[in-house]
């Protein structure tokens, strides 16, 4: 970024043909031959209450169209609820509330002893037959 900067500053200034160039077609759309038939924006102290409705909302519709952005508007909703989810997610399962009751407690022994039925400590007690059982049940 800034390689790019110094390396523009250092070019010299810009040759007075490009410089124009940008404001050629500018000039030349006002020096049209075709004049538009109707005159924008409307003078709306002359317009009737409905067109001036309909020119509001036709305004309206096209902005809304301008500046719609679906991709960045789902970007945005998927990291609000992202973002929503996983502070609830560690509010009840993870926060220390600093409290004697903790208001999730069952929520969070049910989860934990569920979670804990797959850790590797359980697993093996689960693999392994009780050898007291066995010897006790012949």
């Amino acid at each position: 970024m800034f390689a790019t900067l110094v390396r523009r500053m250092a070019g010299g200034p810009i040759p007075p043909r490009l410089r124009n160039a940008t404001a050629t077609p500018l000039v030349e759309a006002y020096n049209s031959p075709y004049k538009p038939k109707k005159i924008w924006p409307p003078d709306f102290s002359k317009l009737s209450q409905k067109e001036q409705f309909r020119f509001e909302r036709r305004y309206k519709r096209r902005v809304k169209l301008a500046t719609a952005r679906p991709r960045w508007d789902k970007i945005v909703r998927l990291a609000q609820l992202f973002s929503v989810t996983s502070v609830l997610i560690y509010s009840v399962l993870f926060m220390d509330w600093q409290t004697e009751n903790q208001p999730f407690q069952g929520l969070r022994s049910k989860f934990w002893g569920v979670l804990g039925a797959f850790s590797p400590a359980q697993r093996d007690e689960r693999r392994t037959p009780d050898i007291a059982a066995i010897t006790n049940s012949k």
